[in-house]
C-alpha cells in the first residue's frame, strides 16, 4: 500500500487560490435595478440565505435592489427567536433576520405577500421584520413585470 507523503492540513492553511478573480468587477450603471424573488422555506436549504447575500452584493454594486418574499418565501421575513424574539436559540438562527435588516439598512427594499403571510402561514403583518412592506397578492406578479419593463437583473429563488 502506498504511503501518504503529504503533511495533514493545518488550521490557517489555504486550500485554493482565493485571490485570483477571473472576471471584471461589474458595477451597475446609474438607474439599473435588480430583483431577487424568494419562493423558498427558511432553513430548508442554503439557497434562501445564499441569495439574500447575493441581493446584498447587488445592492453594494449599485443596483437599486428589491427582494420579494412570496409563498413559503415569507418565512424568511418573519421575526424569530427563542425564548424571546431576537434571541438566537442556536448559531445561525438569526441569519435571515440579520441579513434582511442589514440589506434594508443599506437601502434595499423588501416586500412580502400578505396572502402567503396569513392564508398559508397564519401570520399577521406584525410578525414581519420591521421595514418589510406587505403587499397584495396581485402585486407579486406586477413587481416582477415592472422590473422586466425596466430591464432589471432578476434572480428567482425556488425550492419545494
Amino acid at each position: 500500500m502506498p504511503a501518504v507523503a503529504f503533511a495533514p492540513h493545518q488550521k490557517g492553511d489555504y486550500l485554493v487560490d482565493y485571490e485570483e478573480k477571473v472576471f471584471e468587477d461589474v458595477k451597475a450603471e446609474p438607474g439599473e435595478k435588480a430583483l431577487v424573488t424568494f419562493h423558498t422555506v427558511a432553513f430548508e436549504g442554503s439557497i434562501g440565505f445564499v441569495n439574500l447575500l447575493q441581493a446584498t452584493r447587488l445592492q453594494r454594486k449599485g443596483f437599486e435592489t428589491s427582494v420579494l418574499l412570496y409563498g413559503p418565501g415569507v418565512t424568511l421575513g418573519i421575526q424569530r427567536g427563542f425564548p424571546k424574539l431576537g434571541d438566537e436559540a442556536f448559531p445561525g438562527q438569526q441569519n435571515f433576520n440579520n441579513t434582511l435588516v442589514k440589506f434594508m439598512s443599506e437601502g434595499g427594499k423588501v416586500y412580502a405577500c400578505r396572502f402567503a403571510l396569513q392564508a398559508l402561514y397564519g401570520h399577521g403583518e406584525g410578525a414581519l421584520i420591521p421595514g418589510i412592506r406587505p403587499i397584495h397578492p396581485l402585486d407579486v406578479l406586477d413587481i416582477i413585470l415592472l422590473h422586466r419593463k425596466d430591464n432589471a437583473f432578476m434572480v428567482h429563488t425556488w425550492t419545494v
